[in-house]
């Protein structure tokens, strides 16, 4: 539940409705292809957590199969993805609230909104799970009425806007590019953004009993109800309201239930689509906290992140991911209209680089584990080493198409050359303050 949670968030509940009026009906293949991509991704994960249960996930397994670098790179870059989609998520619950107080600014909000989730995270980690698997619980049965409800509209034919709802819909209104393939192969980076989080489970799994157990059917779980929810919802969106319906200033859920003309059921959708930005920046600060944590324990981020309270809450990580939060008041206080796809660009830039890491550790483990220094688990990457290769490359397919897209992933593309130098940077920092300690090592071996 904390993986959907955090996955079903405003890449689907916002996201999808500028992008439908952007791309059209292409983005239902969209979303299959990502959706296979993260299946891989999650299966990799899989095999890694099965080999070594740990708290730090991706960053550890970087460290252990990579190199003490990559856990620095990969640590760093998964707190600067969920340091951007907190914004977006910040930025998603000001938009939501501007349906109800179309007068407030939205940076208000969005402090608010900050200031909530922040003391929810420091008070405890159980308040944490409990609260987020009910933000779970709201969002997926919200999902679940939608598919419902929007399937007998289809059937019945409902009116909807002054529109039928139909199957035609789907394809009746410019075909499957409508704007052409280019266009929906630039919706791809919004795509990989929307299925972010479902690597929380691997983050979770230090922290669950059993996970030999638990972990694999968490992981299957995980990936086919995201599948269903996700490329079920933008096919039935498309089937309920033609395309050129949806915009990006409010969620295509509501824009459908607000069409129906019923009473409150508008409200109600806002709510719930407000519920699930909270729930998924809650997930944010949850893993960020624990990322940090991981790196601050290696000498590798300010020592303030690695700090725990009383109730085991790393709270100084927490802290820290909620300063660069207040990046995004800001933003929302400068530039409002762009904030929320200038957030989601630069976070996706974590997000493929997070999925590459898990892939490539993969790959190490597959490869030790055929020299027989390690034992391979029973839970696998399926079709290894081929399918590995092939996320890889869809991966990087994905970040080439930033640079032809639109501003905000014209800016993410671009600041890449700087975060690789601020990150070459860290690290010879963070080398520089460390001692040497396989010399050490080897004076004691040689004792």
């Amino acid at each position: 539940m904390i993986a959907i949670g955090g996955a079903i968030g405003v890449g689907l509940f916002l996201g999808a409705g500028g992008r439908l009026a952007t791309a059209g009906p292409s983005l239902i293949l969209a979303y299959a292809v990502c959706g296979l991509a993260a299946f891989f991704v999650m299966r990799a994960l899989g095999e890694l957590v099965l080999h070594r249960p740990v708290s730090g996930s991706f960053v550890e397994y970087a460290r252990e199969f990579i190199g003490p670098w990559a856990g620095f790179t990969s640590g760093w870059l998964y707190w600067l993805n969920w340091a951007m989609t907190g914004i977006a998520e910040i930025t998603a619950v000001a938009i939501y609230m501007h349906k109800w107080f179309p007068d407030m600014p939205q940076w208000i909000t969005a402090l608010v909104a900050l200031v909530v989730l922040i003391a929810i995270n420091m008070l405890s980690v159980k308040l944490f799970g409990e609260l987020e698997f009910w933000f779970s619980v709201i969002k997926v049965t919200a999902i679940v009425v939608f598919l419902v409800v929007g399937v007998g509209l289809v059937i019945g034919n409902a009116d909807i806007g002054g529109t039928t709802a139909s199957v035609s819909n789907t394809l009746g209104h410019g075909g499957l590019f409508p704007a052409g393939f280019g266009i929906a192969l630039m919706t791809l980076q919004a795509v990989v953004f929307a299925y972010s989080a479902i690597e929380l489970v691997g983050i979770a799994a230090g922290e669950t009993k059993d996970p030999e157990k638990i972990m694999p059917r968490a992981i299957n779980g995980v990936v086919y109800r995201i599948a269903i929810f996700y490329v079920g919802s933008v096919l039935l969106l498309t089937m309920l309201l033609p395309w050129d319906h949806f915009t990006g200033t409010e969620s295509p859920f509501v824009t459908v239930f607000s069409a129906l003309g019923i009473p409150a059921v508008g409200d109600i959708m806002n709510a719930v689509v407000l519920t699930a930005a909270l729930s998924s920046c809650n997930s944010g600060l949850y893993s960020t906290g624990r990322i940090l944590r991981s790196l601050a324990q290696k000498g590798e981020a300010p020592a303030i992140t690695g700090r725990m309270n009383s109730r085991h809450v790393p709270y100084g990580g927490i802290l820290f991911t909620g300063v660069a939060y207040l990046f995004g008041v800001v933003l929302n206080y400068i530039v409002p209209k762009e904030a929320f796809d200038i957030a989601i660009a630069v976070a996706s830039l974590g997000v493929v680089s997070t999925w590459a890491t898990l892939i490539i550790c993969q790959l190490r483990l597959r490869k030790k584990a055929l020299a027989g220094e390690i034992q391979r688990p029973s839970y696998r990457m399926p079709g290894a080493p081929y399918t590995s290769y092939g996320t890889l490359a869809f991966l990087a397919l994905v970040i080439g198409q930033m640079a032809f897209a639109g501003t905000a992933e014209k800016i993410a593309f671009w600041s890449i050359p700087v975060l690789a130098l601020v990150l070459f940077l860290g690290w010879r920092f963070v080398k520089s303050r460390q001692p040497a300690e396989p010399a050490r090592e080897q004076l004691v071996r040689a004792d």
